[in-house]
């Protein structure tokens, strides 16, 4: 099979299944698990998720309102410290559709009543990872503690050996996490393409999943988000990989010239004193 990306299907899995609708209940139970609420009415949520249509690429993965919180989700297989930057940009456009929405005048006398955001980052990558707060001032060169604005994202970890407790609280995030974690192992144990290994997944998913009637129901659109993600996930972990070792080619050429400055010997020379193989120092030598 070809492992194409199908450029149609743009929605992560994670979005697919939390951010529809249709699926207003499963949306609900996992803002249940992560507030310590109960909610079963799904007329309290309101699901407000941007469309790229409308927003011009600008497209979050899943964002709701229950009573007087407003809930933006994102899910990443892959570490992503920006998660701050990134969630006050949907935020404002969150908040510029709500005053619109609510007929509210933003540049009038009368205080404008908003819904308190709810930061949210889904991570099931591969990596080692334990929940953290995320925060915008990290980035920040200098006088962090200055800043006017503050942005904190809580980063989450469902991964099923990490969050059993959150994904006990709720069966579809279980479940999903679960689906995920297999296809990985499907596709990684029995050599097969990533839409073979989705196949194999959800032929095999326990008949007692919630999700499992939507997901063979939607099973194409399914092997397609499952592919992009991957490749995705492929990508930046070469990117990393790039940058780990134009880092260390970095550090080999500081090594080098300090090498030359104090001890005052030849770029060959030094080269060889920090352990630099023979065949390899002509790229340094080139590049000095």
């Amino acid at each position: 099979m070809s492992e194409e990306v199908n450029r149609e299907y743009k929605d992560r899995l994670f979005a697919f299944i939390f951010g529809r609708e249709e699926n207003k209940a499963w949306t609900l139970s996992l803002y249940n698990a992560l507030n310590g609420t109960s909610y079963t009415d799904e007329s309290v949520i309101e699901i407000t998720t941007m469309s790229d249509t409308v927003y011009m690429g600008m497209k979050n993965d899943v964002s709701c309102i229950v009573s007087a919180t407003l809930s933006l989700y994102e899910q990443q297989s892959t570490y992503n410290p920006n998660m701050p930057v990134r969630q006050l940009m949907y935020l404002g456009r969150q908040y510029d559709r709500y005053i619109n929405d609510t007929h509210q005048n933003i540049y009038g006398r009368k205080q404008m009543h908003l819904p308190v955001p709810k930061l949210v980052t889904f991570y099931n990558g591969n990596e080692e990872i334990d929940d953290q707060i995320l925060r915008l001032s990290d980035s920040f060169s200098e006088n962090s503690d200055q800043s006017d604005v503050q942005v904190s994202v809580r980063m989450i970890n469902i991964s099923r050996k990490k969050n059993s407790k959150l994904l006990d609280a709720c069966l579809p995030l279980k479940e999903y996490t679960w689906f995920v974690e297999t296809v990985r192992a499907v596709k990684s144990e029995n050599r097969l393409s990533m839409e073979e290994a989705v196949d194999k997944t959800i032929d095999e998913m326990p008949k007692s999943f919630q999700i499992r009637k939507f997901l063979i129901g939607n099973r194409t659109e399914v092997r397609n988000m499952c592919l992009t993600e991957y490749n995705e996930a492929e990508t930046m972990q070469m990117f990393k990989e790039e940058g780990i070792e134009e880092g260390i080619k970095e550090g080999i050429l500081v090594s080098v010239r300090n090498l030359m400055n104090n001890m005052k010997c030849s770029a060959e020379q030094a080269l060889e004193l920090i352990g630099v193989p023979e065949e390899e120092r002509s790229v340094y030598l080139k590049m000095l």
